[in-house]
């Protein structure tokens, strides 16, 4: 739906409503530069305390400065700010690594959340001749998302065997409340054709991987996932190479 008011196109965009709790956009409306509307993510990578926000910085718009504000659902009468860290900002709380470092993100992070409450977080972007904003509403359990986890290693185990081994993501701070489980993919080529496997999910962090084959490179990563399955499974870890020596 558009409209024109003095000068200014204004464009309002309904879009579904919440269902069961899931992240859904709820309204984006726009004033201006419909291009600098924020495309906001939210995930929080370590339940229930980390929760940020990012959206990138427009490549080609003018200056402009953010406002972003969340409310409970059900009470939007009270709204509280969303801390904003600028691109390139050496905030501690960026060490998650959901973000794409190769763009150009702004964060807002969210102090502690309460349990089984949807939020609505409204990001404006504020610039010459006008103003968008991107309106979102999640459940904190729907957007859990760890980081990768870290140190996946791997160990020979005998000829044709091995241990691979991986060490909890650090950003997960409450591992003894909420622990994680985590799924393995394994992969190799044979006469250039791609294989994988996929393994899990398990609640160690070491596994022992049996009859593989020898003179085969293989590529392992590891993916998190809080243990009762809320939100997602993390990013695949960086992965490790290992060649199966030949007998």
């Amino acid at each position: 739906m558009a409209a024109m008011v003095g000068r200014v196109c204004v464009t309002v965009t309904l879009l579904m409503c919440v269902l069961g709790g899931r992240a859904l956009d709820l309204l984006r409306a726009t004033s201006g530069n419909p291009a600098s509307t924020p495309a906001v993510h939210c995930w929080c990578a370590s339940y229930p305390n980390v929760t940020l926000c990012s959206w990138p910085e427009p490549p080609h718009s003018p200056p402009t400065h953010y406002v972003a504000t969340y409310s409970e659902r059900h009470n939007q009468s009270v709204t509280e700010p969303c801390h904003l860290i600028p691109p390139d900002s050496s905030s501690p709380a960026l060490n998650s690594s959901s973000s794409v470092p190769s763009e150009q993100l702004w964060h807002c992070q969210l102090p502690t959340l309460k349990l089984l409450t949807d939020y609505i977080i409204n990001v404006t972007a504020v610039y010459s001749g006008g103003s968008s904003s991107h309106l979102t509403s999640f459940m904190l359990e729907d957007i859990v998302k760890p980081d990768p986890p870290e140190d996946v290693r791997v160990s020979p185990n005998n000829i044709r065997d091995l241990f691979l081994q991986w060490s909890p993501p650090c950003t997960w701070a409450n591992l003894d409340i909420f622990p994680l489980k985590y799924q393995i993919m394994y992969q190799w080529e044979t006469r250039g054709t791609p294989k994988s496997v996929s393994l899990g999910p398990i609640e160690s962090t070491k596994v022992e991987l049996k009859k593989l084959t020898p003179g085969r490179t293989y590529l392992f990563q590891v993916c998190a996932m809080e243990l009762l399955g809320l939100g997602k499974c993390s990013n695949w870890s960086s992965p490790v190479n290992v060649t199966i020596p030949r007998t």
